[in-house]
């Protein structure tokens, strides 16, 4: 059973930061480009970030360029999203997601479909 679990959420204050955690179990990390999407209340979801297999390569929704940041960690077997200098846009649960792929550099898929395995979110309130 593959589990992909959040954490980091909360309530941050516009211009502050959050940090974001997903640890992954049942799956190999290495095998996955890895991802983190974004439900706003009352909007669609939408990719945020997502990163290779090797960290090559990351992608970042134009809204998140310049203040997030996507890594990961094999050790640890988990993917990060640094989330600096907040906007209340910000606002909304995030999930991270894996999609499995033999392409090690260049493969940060951006769609929904893309992704096979989901984990159950984490919320970040960002106030103004």
């Amino acid at each position: 059973q593959v589990y992909l679990v959040e954490s980091g959420g909360g309530l941050a204050q516009a211009g502050g930061s959050l940090s974001l955690s997903c640890t992954a179990s049942g799956l190999k990390l290495d095998d996955y480009a890895m991802g983190w999407f974004r439900q706003a209340p009352g909007k669609e979801g939408e990719v945020v970030a997502t990163i290779s297999r090797t960290g090559r390569n990351p992608y970042y929704r134009d809204s998140g360029k310049g203040r997030f940041t996507i890594s990961r960690d094999k050790a640890k077997s988990t993917v990060y999203l640094q989330m600096n200098s907040l906007k209340t846009d910000d606002t909304g649960t995030y999930f991270c997601s894996a999609a499995r792929t033999t392409d090690l550099y260049n493969y940060s898929p951006r769609a929904h479909s893309d992704f096979e395995h989901w984990g159950q979110g984490t919320h970040a309130t960002v106030s103004s």
